[in-house]
């Protein structure tokens, strides 16, 4: 079957470890489900697999991706939950019990082919009102924005949540899906074009990166070094920042002064579960939320797919079609 591969890594040029090409077709295996993969998307996540991170060479070679939508062997419409092992497995996933925690395209081929197998217990009902596209949109960046905002961050209806870096495929779906639940959304970003986009989908504030905003109860940050500063400033005494990534590198100081005496929490959050990307898909069916989409290639084009992603200036997801 045709996919998309990490046939080595590299650190400084990531594109040069990807191949296009045929792959072994997923074996059957017990408590396992093969899907025919009907829309993937694209994810840093696996940009930083070419280069070697959380990838070492003895999985090598290795199918991308961890976002899926399709049809199961016996017809069934499906969302795929790219998590697994780990403590907040789906209950009777087909993996030893001590097994780490992992997500697809780790240590088990992931979505940018054909056809992919995941535990039976990781699948999720595409509801039908969502296209392919927009199902495959959830698995990663909108199912770790729904649990940063309302598992780790409790946002409610009315609050004021920050969110840094507008244009990435996270921050993307914080606003989109922080709008849809009635919450009063700031983006930061340093390109015009972007803060323009992210108040069109619902972002009731879009701010040059760094600028003051008045104190927020809440505060996504997945860039890290570059907006750290920003975002304990930024957020109330006594209010959240959830943490997701930092894309941009570890922050040089963490501001334990600042954290303790204003008393503010931060909680880190990773992807989601089962169950709670059952919910994401529930709340975009009925709020009729269409996640934006950056753009779309065949499997066969996957090499461009990464090209687009790579080069920044990406607003919304990208899609492979297999």
């Amino acid at each position: 079957m045709l996919a998309a591969y990490a046939a080595r890594t590299s650190h400084d040029d990531p594109l040069s470890a990807l191949e296009v090409g045929d792959v072994p077709a997923p074996p059957e295996r017990a408590g396992w489900t093969t899907v025919s993969v009907r829309a993937a998307t694209l994810n840093h996540h696996d940009l930083w697999s070419l280069r070697g991170v959380g990838l070492p060479d003895s999985r090598l070679p290795m199918v991308l991706g961890c976002d899926a939508a399709g049809v199961t062997d016996d017809g069934r419409e499906v969302i795929v939950h790219a998590v697994v092992g780990g403590p907040g497995a789906p209950a009777g996933q087909a993996v030893a019990p001590d097994e780490p925690r992992s997500i697809l395209s780790e240590r088990y081929p992931g979505t940018l082919a054909e056809r992919v197998a995941v535990p039976t217990a990781n699948l999720v009902a595409k509801p039908a009102a969502l296209t392919w596209e927009h199902a495959a949109c959830l698995p990663t960046a909108y199912l770790t924005a729904y649990r940063a905002l309302f598992r780790s961050g409790h946002a409610q209806p009315g609050q004021r949540v920050l969110v840094q870096g507008a244009g990435g495929g996270f921050a993307t779906a914080a606003v989109v899906l922080g709008a849809a639940a009635g919450l009063d959304v700031t983006v930061t970003s340093g390109h015009p074009a972007k803060r323009e986009r992210a108040l069109a989908l619902g972002a009731t504030a879009a701010v040059e990166t760094g600028a003051a905003v008045p104190r927020v109860d809440l505060v996504l940050e997945s860039v890290g070094a570059a907006t750290w500063r920003h975002s304990m400033r930024s957020v109330r005494p006594g209010g959240t920042v959830v943490v997701v990534g930092a894309t941009s590198g570890d922050p040089s100081a963490l501001e334990v002064t600042r954290l303790f005496f204003q008393e503010i929490t931060v909680a880190g959050a990773t992807m989601g579960s089962r169950d709670e990307l059952a919910q994401l898909a529930a709340f975009v069916e009925r709020a009729g939320i269409e996640p934006p989409l950056d753009s779309s290639y065949a499997l066969a084009e996957a090499r461009n797919a990464f090209a687009r992603l790579a080069g920044g200036a990406v607003f919304g997801k990208v899609v492979v079609r297999p």
